[in-house]
Protein backbone atom coordinates (compact mmCIF):
# COMPACT_ATOMS: atom_id res chain seq x y z
CA UNK A 1 0.00 0.00 0.00
CA UNK A 2 1.09 3.57 -0.56
CA UNK A 3 2.00 5.77 2.16
CA UNK A 4 1.83 9.45 2.22
CA UNK A 5 3.79 11.30 4.54
CA UNK A 6 2.41 14.98 4.94
CA UNK A 7 -0.50 16.90 6.81
CA UNK A 8 -3.71 16.76 4.62
CA UNK A 9 -4.18 20.40 4.99
CA UNK A 10 -0.99 21.05 2.96
CA UNK A 11 -1.65 22.26 -0.77
CA UNK A 12 1.34 19.75 -2.21
CA UNK A 13 0.02 16.98 0.02
CA UNK A 14 -3.34 17.52 -1.34
CA UNK A 15 -2.42 17.44 -5.04
CA UNK A 16 -1.30 13.40 -4.15
CA UNK A 17 -4.49 12.67 -2.05
CA UNK A 18 -6.14 13.82 -4.87
CA UNK A 19 -4.03 11.95 -7.60
CA UNK A 20 -4.70 8.63 -5.31
CA UNK A 21 -8.43 9.11 -5.64
CA UNK A 22 -8.31 9.37 -9.47
CA UNK A 23 -6.61 6.66 -9.63
CA UNK A 24 -8.34 4.70 -6.96
CA UNK A 25 -4.90 3.42 -5.33
CA UNK A 26 -5.68 2.68 -1.77
CA UNK A 27 -3.16 4.25 0.69
CA UNK A 28 -2.16 5.33 4.32
CA UNK A 29 -1.63 9.33 5.46
CA UNK A 30 0.60 10.01 8.09
CA UNK A 31 0.91 13.82 9.20
CA UNK A 32 3.99 16.09 9.62
CA UNK A 33 4.82 18.98 9.02
CA UNK A 34 3.96 22.04 11.47
CA UNK A 35 1.42 20.87 14.22
CA UNK A 36 2.10 17.50 13.79
CA UNK A 37 5.77 15.32 13.72
CA UNK A 38 8.42 17.75 12.58
CA UNK A 39 9.64 16.93 8.84
CA UNK A 40 13.22 17.90 10.70
CA UNK A 41 13.16 14.77 12.74
CA UNK A 42 15.78 12.39 11.36
CA UNK A 43 13.97 9.88 10.34
CA UNK A 44 12.03 11.89 8.09
CA UNK A 45 14.90 13.57 6.86
CA UNK A 46 16.25 10.21 6.09
CA UNK A 47 13.56 10.08 3.59
CA UNK A 48 13.83 13.65 1.93
CA UNK A 49 16.66 15.55 3.15
CA UNK A 50 14.87 19.06 2.21
CA UNK A 51 12.25 18.06 5.19
CA UNK A 52 9.11 19.20 3.24
CA UNK A 53 6.35 16.96 2.62
CA UNK A 54 4.83 15.46 0.92
CA UNK A 55 6.89 12.23 0.49
CA UNK A 56 5.42 8.86 -0.58
CA UNK A 57 6.67 5.34 -0.09
CA UNK A 58 5.61 2.58 -2.32
CA UNK A 59 6.92 -0.59 -1.13
CA UNK A 60 10.84 0.08 -0.71
CA UNK A 61 10.62 2.80 -3.17
CA UNK A 62 10.40 6.63 -1.75
CA UNK A 63 9.54 9.97 -3.36
CA UNK A 64 9.80 13.38 -2.88
CA UNK A 65 8.70 16.68 -5.25
CA UNK A 66 5.02 16.41 -5.28
CA UNK A 67 4.51 17.13 -9.17
CA UNK A 68 6.96 14.51 -9.34
CA UNK A 69 4.58 11.87 -6.78
CA UNK A 70 1.92 12.28 -9.39
CA UNK A 71 3.46 11.74 -12.34
CA UNK A 72 5.34 8.51 -11.15
CA UNK A 73 1.09 7.06 -9.48
CA UNK A 74 0.12 7.46 -12.82
CA UNK A 75 2.78 5.93 -15.07
CA UNK A 76 2.84 3.26 -12.35
CA UNK A 77 -1.26 2.81 -11.53
CA UNK A 78 -2.54 2.81 -14.93
CA UNK A 79 -3.40 6.18 -14.78
CA UNK A 80 -2.86 6.81 -19.16
CA UNK A 81 -5.96 8.47 -19.05
CA UNK A 82 -5.13 10.89 -16.89
CA UNK A 83 -0.72 11.20 -17.55
CA UNK A 84 -1.06 9.92 -21.13
CA UNK A 85 1.97 8.07 -23.29
CA UNK A 86 1.47 9.78 -26.32
CA UNK A 87 4.65 12.37 -26.56
CA UNK A 88 2.98 15.57 -27.86
CA UNK A 89 -0.38 15.07 -25.23
CA UNK A 90 2.19 13.96 -22.68
CA UNK A 91 4.24 17.43 -23.27
CA UNK A 92 0.96 19.73 -22.96
CA UNK A 93 0.14 18.24 -19.65
CA UNK A 94 3.82 18.84 -18.36
CA UNK A 95 4.12 22.18 -19.68
CA UNK A 96 1.37 23.09 -17.61
CA UNK A 97 2.18 21.36 -14.49
CA UNK A 98 5.53 23.07 -14.57
CA UNK A 99 4.64 26.21 -15.20
CA UNK A 100 2.09 25.55 -12.53
CA UNK A 101 5.05 24.76 -9.93
CA UNK A 102 7.53 27.73 -11.27
CA UNK A 103 5.35 30.62 -12.74
CA UNK A 104 2.15 30.40 -10.93
CA UNK A 105 3.44 29.40 -7.65
CA UNK A 106 6.02 32.25 -7.38
CA UNK A 107 3.62 35.02 -8.36
CA UNK A 108 1.33 34.26 -5.08
CA UNK A 109 3.76 32.80 -2.24
CA UNK A 110 4.48 36.72 -0.59
CA UNK A 111 0.27 37.93 -0.84
CA UNK A 112 -0.99 34.32 0.36
CA UNK A 113 1.66 34.67 3.54
CA UNK A 114 1.01 37.94 4.27
CA UNK A 115 -3.11 38.09 3.30
CA UNK A 116 -3.94 34.36 4.62
CA UNK A 117 -0.94 33.16 6.96
CA UNK A 118 -0.75 36.56 8.45
CA UNK A 119 2.72 36.11 8.41
CA UNK A 120 4.72 38.69 10.05
CA UNK A 121 7.32 38.38 7.69
CA UNK A 122 5.60 38.68 4.61
CA UNK A 123 2.91 42.30 5.81
CA UNK A 124 4.95 45.39 3.99
CA UNK A 125 2.19 46.74 1.44
CA UNK A 126 4.32 47.19 -1.64
CA UNK A 127 5.14 43.56 -1.46
CA UNK A 128 1.72 42.34 -1.46
CA UNK A 129 0.24 44.47 -4.09
CA UNK A 130 3.28 43.54 -6.37
CA UNK A 131 2.83 39.98 -5.36
CA UNK A 132 -0.95 40.36 -6.44
CA UNK A 133 -0.25 41.91 -9.94
CA UNK A 134 2.19 39.25 -10.96
CA UNK A 135 -0.31 36.59 -9.59
CA UNK A 136 -3.36 37.75 -11.97
CA UNK A 137 -0.77 38.35 -14.64
CA UNK A 138 -0.36 34.52 -14.40
CA UNK A 139 -3.84 34.25 -13.77
CA UNK A 140 -5.31 36.23 -17.03
CA UNK A 141 -2.71 33.54 -19.08
CA UNK A 142 -4.69 30.42 -17.35
CA UNK A 143 -8.03 32.48 -18.48
CA UNK A 144 -7.16 32.57 -21.97
CA UNK A 145 -5.89 29.06 -21.92
CA UNK A 146 -9.26 27.99 -20.76
CA UNK A 147 -11.14 29.61 -22.97
CA UNK A 148 -9.69 28.14 -26.08
CA UNK A 149 -9.57 25.01 -24.60
CA UNK A 150 -13.63 25.07 -23.40
CA UNK A 151 -12.81 22.23 -20.85
CA UNK A 152 -9.66 21.78 -19.09
CA UNK A 153 -6.30 23.08 -18.52
CA UNK A 154 -3.70 20.70 -21.02
CA UNK A 155 -7.60 20.48 -23.38
CA UNK A 156 -11.04 18.61 -23.86
CA UNK A 157 -10.33 15.93 -21.29
CA UNK A 158 -9.66 16.19 -17.48
CA UNK A 159 -5.79 15.74 -16.75
CA UNK A 160 -3.23 15.27 -14.10
CA UNK A 161 -2.83 18.98 -14.78
CA UNK A 162 -5.40 20.02 -13.33
CA UNK A 163 -5.00 18.59 -10.05
CA UNK A 164 -2.14 21.33 -9.23
CA UNK A 165 -3.83 24.03 -11.56
CA UNK A 166 -6.76 23.32 -10.09
CA UNK A 167 -5.40 23.45 -6.29
CA UNK A 168 -3.74 26.97 -7.28
CA UNK A 169 -6.69 28.25 -8.27
CA UNK A 170 -8.29 27.27 -4.90
CA UNK A 171 -5.97 29.13 -3.07
CA UNK A 172 -6.46 32.39 -5.68
CA UNK A 173 -10.10 32.24 -4.43
CA UNK A 174 -9.46 31.42 -0.91
CA UNK A 175 -7.17 35.10 -0.99
CA UNK A 176 -9.17 37.83 0.73
CA UNK A 177 -8.53 40.47 -2.23
CA UNK A 178 -10.85 42.19 -5.15
CA UNK A 179 -10.12 39.03 -7.68
CA UNK A 180 -10.31 40.51 -11.37
CA UNK A 181 -13.09 38.79 -12.93
CA UNK A 182 -11.91 35.84 -15.11
CA UNK A 183 -15.36 34.08 -16.31
CA UNK A 184 -13.12 31.14 -18.18
CA UNK A 185 -11.53 30.09 -14.59
CA UNK A 186 -14.11 30.55 -12.83
CA UNK A 187 -16.91 28.20 -14.98
CA UNK A 188 -13.81 25.83 -14.99
CA UNK A 189 -13.94 25.82 -10.88
CA UNK A 190 -17.52 24.93 -11.34
CA UNK A 191 -17.10 22.06 -14.29
CA UNK A 192 -14.51 20.73 -11.86
CA UNK A 193 -17.44 19.94 -9.28
CA UNK A 194 -18.69 16.93 -10.61
CA UNK A 195 -15.63 15.07 -9.77
CA UNK A 196 -16.08 13.75 -5.87
CA UNK A 197 -12.39 14.18 -5.20
CA UNK A 198 -11.97 17.99 -6.18
CA UNK A 199 -14.55 18.91 -3.52
CA UNK A 200 -12.66 15.97 -0.90
CA UNK A 201 -9.43 17.86 -1.62
CA UNK A 202 -10.02 20.77 -2.96
CA UNK A 203 -12.70 22.95 -2.62
CA UNK A 204 -12.81 21.92 1.23
CA UNK A 205 -12.70 24.95 2.76
CA UNK A 206 -9.16 25.27 2.66
CA UNK A 207 -6.83 27.70 0.73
Amino acid sequence: MVKILGKATSINVRKVLWACAELQIPFEQEDWGDGFRSTQAPEFLALNPNGLVPVVRDGDFVLWESNSIIRYLASRYHGGWLYPAEPLARARVDQWMDWQATDLNRSWGYAFLGLVRRSPAHQDAAGIADSLERWAKHMRVLNGQLEGTGAFIAGSQFSLADIPIALSVNRWFGTPFEHPHFPAIAEYFERLNERSAFSRYCRNGQP
